[in-house]
C-alpha cells in the first residue's frame, strides 16, 4: 500500500507542476498543457495499453465521467514509467513514433543508449553516476570485500554490472553476487541467507526497492544477523517505512539518495486534490480514511481493514469540485519538441536543471547515514555528497569525522576544559562583532548583518518630517500657529469693544505675535540636526518663551497696581503705563537674550552622531554642548513664570471685569506641570523621542496660555455680545451689603469715583485710574 501511495503523490505532483507551469505567464504564454493520467500497475502489457490508448486519443468512455464523449487529442509526451524495465518495453514498441517519454524513477544505465533508445529523457540521473558514487565510497573506507545482491530486474542487472566494472578500478572484489526474484518465496529466502552466511564479507550492497527489502530483513532479524554494513541504493536510501520494525538492522546504513528540495505550496495542493477525488474513486476515498482516520459520508471505500474502522468519526468534509475535461494542446511536430526539450536549461529551487547529449539530468546525491535518535526515530544525516557538476576528486564529500564541527558566522571557538583542541564549543560573538575565529568588532560607523558574517553600515536616525512622528507634531504646530493668528485677527476685529480695550490690549497683541513665535520654534527641532540648526532651535526657544512670559508678567502687574491703587486720584498707575510695560519685557527678555549669547560664545549646541546609546544604529541629534547654559535658559523661564503665578495668586479674588488673574494663574499652573513633567521624562529618553518630549513640552505650554488667557474673551466677544458692553464691565457681582464706600468726586473732575471699584452708581469708564494701563 506505500508503494501506491507514493506513485499517487508523484502524480498528483506532475499536477501540481502543471497547474503552476499554467499560471505562469513566463514560461509557456502562449500555451496550456493539460494530461490524461492511467495506471500502469507496474506491468508490462498494461502500460503498452495505456501508452497506446494516450497516443491514439480515444474519447472518454466511462459513463460516470463528466467528461464521456470528449475527445482526446494525441498525447504529444508521456510521462513514465518509474520501473526501468516498462520504460523500456514502452520505448521500444512507441520508438517509431518518435515520441518523447521522460520517466522520473527509471534509472537504469541502458536507457542512456541513444542508438536503442532515441526519445527517452529522464530527471532522474543514470546508475553510472550512482555505482561511481557508491565505488568512491567503498574505496573511502577501505572495504574491499562486499557482498552484492539484487532483485531480478534490468534496473538491479545493469546496475550490478557496473559496480564490478567500476568497484575493480580501486581494488574491491565482490564476495558474491545474488539476485532474487520480486516475490520471494521460502526457497529464494533461504538460498539468500545460504549465501550471506557463508561469506566473510561485513558490507552488503543490495539494489532494490523497499518492498523487496522489507521480507529480506524479516528474515535476517529472525536467523539474529545483525553485524551486516547495509550500503543502499537511491531505490530505499530514505526509505523511513523500513526503520520501525528494523531499526536495530539498519543503524549506521549508508546510501546515496537523490537531493531533496520542499516545494512550496505543494502540501496544500495535495490535500485539497486527494480530498475532491476521494469523492470519485474508490481508491482515493480508502487512501483518505487509512490517513486521517476518519470515515467520509457516502464514501464509495468498501475496504475495512479493522473493526476500528467501523466506528470512526465522520471527516470535515469540502464541497465536491466538479471534474475538469482538460484538453492538452497536440503539437504535430515532435522531432522539433524533442529538440526543445533537450536543449531545456532552468533553475528550480535554487537547483540549476539541465540535460546532457543522452538526455541524462546533472547527477547530485547526498551521502546519507541512518542514526537512531533520543526518541529512537530514525534520523536520515547527511554525512557527504556526490555532485558531478564539481568534477574531479570534488565529487565525493567523505563523512564527517571530527570533535566539533566548524564554528559557523557570528560564533567563536571556546575551548572545553580538560579536553583536546580539537573540541570546543561555538559561543555566539557579541553585539557588534563578526567571524567565526576571533569575534572581529565592527567600526563605529558600522554594524553586523543578519547572518553576522560582514559589517554593515547603520542606519541613521532622527525626527524626520517624513515619520508619523514627526508629520503629527508638525501638524500640531502649524494648527497652533492657525488658532493664534485667528484670535489675533478676532481681536483686531474687535478691537474698540470694552472685552478687548478692559484687557489691556496692546499687551495682548504682543503676547499673541510671540505665541506664534512659540509654536514656530517647534518646527526646528524637526528634521536632520546641523551645528547652525541647532543653535537656532534652543535660542528661538528660550527667547520666544521668555517674551510670552513677560508680557504675561506685565499684564499681571497692570492688574494687580489697577486694583491696589485705592486712594482717589492715585497715581500709581501713571508709573506703568503703556511705555513702561513695553520696556519691561524688553527688559526681562534682554536679560534670556545675554544668557543665550554667554552660552552660544562659550559651548554652543552642536550637532553629533550619537552611537552609545543604540549599537545597531546611529542618532543624529543635537547636544546642548553647556548643561549650564541650556539649564540657565529653563531656569530663567521658569523664574519669570513663578512671578506670575505669585502676582495673579495674589490678584486671584479681584473683580472679574479687567481682572485675568484667574486665567493667568491656570495658565501658569499648567505650564508648570508640563515642564516639571518635561524635565525627567527628557533627561531619560533618547534619539528622536527625546527631541519629541521637547517639542511636546513647547506645544502644551503654548496651546495652555493660549486657551486659558484667550478663550474666555474669545467666548464673550464671539458668543456672549451682549456682555460685551461697558455697563456690564463696570457694574459686576455688587457685593450683598452695599458698596464698601461711599462714592465721592474727584476735586479734578465731576465724574464718580469709588475706593473699591465695586460700587453701587454709576461709573465713568474712561476716566479710571487704570485707563491708562487699559487702552
Amino acid at each position: 500500500m506505500w508503494g501506491i501511495y507514493l506513485s499517487l503523490r508523484w502524480t498528483q505532483t506532475m499536477a501540481f507542476a502543471i497547474e503552476e507551469i499554467n499560471q505562469r505567464r513566463d514560461l509557456l504564454p502562449r500555451l496550456k498543457l493539460g494530461y490524461h493520467i492511467r495506471d500502469s500497475c507496474d506491468d508490462i502489457p498494461v502500460s503498452l495499453r495505456s501508452s497506446l490508448l494516450l497516443v491514439s486519443g480515444p474519447p472518454d468512455l466511462n459513463a460516470n465521467s463528466a467528461c464521456r464523449g470528449v475527445p482526446r487529442p494525441v498525447s504529444p509526451v508521456i510521462i513514465g514509467d518509474a520501473a526501468s524495465g516498462v520504460s523500456m518495453a514502452i520505448l521500444r514498441t512507441l520508438g517509431s513514433f518518435g515520441i518523447p517519454l521522460v520517466s522520473y524513477f527509471a534509472s537504469c544505465n541502458c536507457l542512456s543508449n541513444k542508438k536503442e533508445f532515441p526519445t527517452f529523457m529522464r530527471t532522474m540521473p543514470s546508475d553510472a553516476f550512482q555505482i561511481k558514487a557508491i565505488a568512491k565510497l567503498i574505496r573511502y573506507f577501505h572495504w574491499t570485500w562486499v557482498g552484492v545482491i539484487g532483485v531480478e530486474s534490468d534496473y538491479a542487472r545493469f546496475a550490478i554490472q557496473l559496480f564490478l566494472e567500476e568497484s575493480s578500478k580501486y581494488g574491491a572484489c565482490a564476495a558474491y553476487v545474488h539476485f532474487y526474484p520480486v516475490l520471494l518465496s521460502k526457497e529464494s529466502i533461504a538460498d539468500l541467507m545460504q549465501t550471506i552466511r557463508g561469506s566473510t564479507a561485513k558490507v552488503i550492497l543490495n539494489f532494490s526497492g523497499e518492498s523487496e527489502l522489507q521480507t529480506i530483513l524479516t528474515e535476517c532479524r529472525r536467523q539474529n544477523m545483525t553485524h551486516i554494513q547495509w550500503i543502499a541504493s537511491e531505490a530505499w536510501a530514505t526509505a523511513k517505512s523500513l526503520w520501525g520494525e528494523f531499526q536495530g538492522l539498519l543503524t549506521g546504513t549508508l546510501g546515496f539518495a537523490i537531493r531533496k528540495a520542499e516545494i512550496p505550496g505543494l502540501q496544500g495542493f495535495l490535500t485539497r486534490g486527494l480530498l475532491v477525488r476521494a469523492h470519485q474513486s474508490p481508491f482515493f476515498a480508502e487512501l483518505w480514511e487509512e490517513t486521517f482516520n476518519c470515515k467520509l459520508n457516502v464514501s464509495l471505500n468498501r475496504h475495512v481493514h479493522s473493526d476500528a474502522a467501523l466506528s470512526r468519526r465522520p471527516c470535515a468534509e469540502e464541497e465536491e469540485a466538479p471534474e475538469a475535461c482538460s484538453s492538452p494542446v497536440s503539437l504535430a511536430f515532435r522531432p522539433q519538441l524533442l529538440h526543445y526539450m533537450k536543449q531545456a536549461s532552468f533553475n528550480m529551487l535554487g537547483e540549476q536543471v539541465s540535460f546532457d547529449k543522452n538526455g541524462d539530468p546533472i547527477a547530485s546525491y547526498d551521502l546519507m547515514n541512518w542514526q537512531k535518535g533520543p526518541d529512537g526515530s530514525l534520523q536520515l544525516v547527511k554525512v557527504g555528497f556526490y555532485d558531478t557538476s564539481l568534477g574531479g576528486e570534488k565529487e565525493l564529500g567523505p563523512p564527517a569525522s571530527v570533535c566539533s564541527a566548524s564554528c559557523t558566522p557570528g560564533s567563536r571557538k571556546a575551548t572545553r576544559k580538560g579536553e583536546p583542541i580539537c573540541c570546543f564549543d561555538c559561543l555566539p560573538c557579541t553585539e557588534g562583532e563578526i567571524n567565526s575565529l576571533d569575534c572581529r568588532r565592527c567600526s563605529v560607523e558600522t554594524w553586523p548583518n543578519e547572518a553576522q558574517d560582514h559589517c554593515v553600515p547603520k542606519t541613521t536616525e532622527f525626527l524626520s518630517y517624513h515619520g508619523s512622528m514627526g508629520i503629527v507634531l508638525c501638524t500640531c504646530s502649524l494648527f497652533g500657529l492657525f488658532v493664534t493668528m485667528a484670535i489675533f485677527g478676532v481681536f483686531v476685529a474687535y478691537r474698540t469693544t470694552p472685552v478687548v480695550r478692559g484687557n489691556n490690549m496692546e499687551l495682548s497683541f504682543l503676547l499673541l505675535i510671540f505665541l506664534s513665535v512659540c509654536f514656530l520654534s517647534g518646527l526646528t527641532f524637526i528634521g536632520e540636526p546641523t551645528d547652525w540648526l541647532c543653535r537656532i532651535r534652543y535660542t528661538t526657544f528660550g527667547i520666544s518663551f521668555s517674551l510670552c512670559i513677560s508680557c504675561i508678567l506685565a499684564k499681571t502687574v497692570v492688574v494687580l497696581m489697577a486694583f491696589r491703587a485705592t486712594l482717589p486720584d492715585s497715581r500709581v498707575m501713571r508709573w506703568f503705563g503703556p511705555a513702561q510695560q513695553r520696556a519691561s519685557v524688553f527688559l526681562c527678555t534682554c536679560i534670556q537674550i545675554v544668557i543665550c549669547l554667554i552660552w552660544l560664545t562659550t559651548r554652543p549646541p552642536l550637532a553629533v552622531r550619537n552611537t552609545r546609546h543604540h549599537s545597531s544604529r546611529i542618532i543624529l541629534e543635537c547636544v546642548v554642548g553647556s548643561d549650564v547654559g541650556f539649564w540657565s535658559v529653563l531656569g530663567y523661564i521658569g523664574l519669570l513664570a513663578c512671578l506670575c503665578f505669585l502676582l495673579a495668586f495674589l490678584a486671584r479674588k479681584l473683580p472679574d471685569n479687567f481682572n485675568e488673574a484667574k486665567f493667568i494663574t491656570f495658565s501658569m499652573l499648567i505650564f508648570f506641570a508640563v515642564w516639571i513633567t518635561f524635565i525627567p521624562v527628557y533627561i531619560s529618553t533618547s534619539g528622536q523621542y527625546m527631541v519629541a518630549v521637547h517639542i511636546f513640552a513647547i506645544l502644551a505650554s503654548a496651546f495652555g496660555i493660549l486657551l486659558c488667557i484667550f478663550a474666555p474673551k474669545c467666548y464673550i466677544v464671539l458668543l456672549k455680545p451682549e456682555k460685551n458692553t461697558k455697563k456690564q464691565m463696570i457694574l459686576h457681582r455688587e457685593k450683598p451689603g452695599g458698596c464698601d464706600s461711599a462714592p465721592t468726586r474727584s476735586p479734578s473732575s465731576q465724574k464718580l469715583t469709588c475706593t473699591s471699584f465695586l460700587c453701587c452708581g454709576e461709573l465713568d469708564y474712561a476716566n479710571l485710574p487704570l485707563a491708562t494701563g487699559l487702552h
